[in-house]
């Protein structure tokens, strides 16, 4: 029962008695919560729909899927297509599948993460609290750098690599992955340790700690939510990269993209489409888990002061 107010009425008169005050809620079917539950309807559907043929569409036999009705569940429910996949699709002259692209993946993401990460948050460190001459030349180098076209870059990487003696090694694609990540995820740090009070940092100081001191031991273990914001950007970059895959490896280290793009233009025997669905979802499972699990702190970090200036 709501809450009943007695109102101290003038001498002379009666007390009356009063409801809550407010808005009243608004109905659940109101014209403002149609547009609203509508539109997002229409846009899971349109992002739903293709997944939903996938999946489906890998859980079939070829038999199956020459009927032609795509939207139709699996009669029989098959995994030979993910096996397939997984372990003797042809990409190429090899007929491994996509498990060793998978691999070179694992082998190419988790050190470019790693280094690109390590440097950048260390930049975004010195360049929100240590400021030294210079310094704001050096960050519009950076946010220019980070929105330089790949494209323009790829002939002088290559003839540089070449020169280094990495061109077409796994250390070569970690170094290029590296770097062109770093502009991006310094700008995200800088941006979010200015965001911290700067009475910490001054207090620190104060207290003797040094430059180190003070990045290990007060920003890192307050800056969770952005190491998890850089972590999923750069995890979902490069994974899924085919162009500095395909520029800067050769065809023993080829990423799962490169090998999936080989598997689905394949040109030798029958268009096996359920073996393509099978391997474009395989693709795509690291990048999507990476971002569900860590999909909440990916929110906090934005919106505690990633993308503040």
């Amino acid at each position: 029962m709501p809450d009943i107010a007695i109102q101290t009425a003038p001498t002379g008169t009666k007390a009356t008695l009063s409801g809550p005050a407010g808005r009243k809620p608004r109905p659940l079917l109101s014209p403002r919560n149609i547009i609203i539950y509508g539109t997002l309807f229409v846009a899971a559907a349109y992002y739903l729909l293709p997944l939903y043929v996938m999946v489906v569409t890998s859980l079939k036999g070829m038999p199956e899927i020459r009927l032609g009705n795509i939207f139709s569940p699996p009669v029989e429910i098959t995994f030979e297509p993910w096996v397939k996949a997984w372990s003797s699709a042809c990409t190429g002259l090899n007929c491994d599948g996509l498990s060793r692209g998978f691999w070179n993946s694992v082998r190419i993401t988790v050190p470019s993460v790693i280094v690109s990460i390590a440097i950048a948050s260390v930049n975004g460190y010195a360049l929100a609290n240590w400021r030294f001459k210079g310094a704001e030349l050096f960050f519009s180098i950076l946010v220019v750098g980070a929105f330089i076209p790949y494209q323009v870059m790829i002939y002088p990487i290559v003839i540089v690599l070449r020169e280094m003696g990495i061109y077409g090694t796994l250390t070569g694609l970690i170094l290029v992955h590296s770097i062109f990540g770093m502009p991006i995820l310094t700008l995200l740090f800088r941006n979010y340790f200015a965001s911290l009070p700067e009475e910490l940092f001054k207090a620190a100081r104060i207290d003797g700690a040094g430059f180190w001191a003070i990045y290990f031991r007060i920003m890192a273990p307050m800056s969770l939510p952005i190491f998890v914001v850089a972590m999923i950007l750069q995890v979902t970059g490069i994974w899924n990269d085919f162009l500095f895959g395909v520029v800067f490896t050769r065809p023993e280290y080829y990423p799962m993209t490169v090998q999936l793009n080989n598997i689905v233009n394949s040109v030798q025997g029958v268009k096996e489409y359920n073996v393509n669905m099978a391997a474009t979802i395989l693709t795509g499972a690291v990048p999507l888990i990476v971002y569900f699990v860590s999909g909440r702190l990916f929110v906090r970090g934005i919106a505690a002061g990633a993308v503040k200036g």
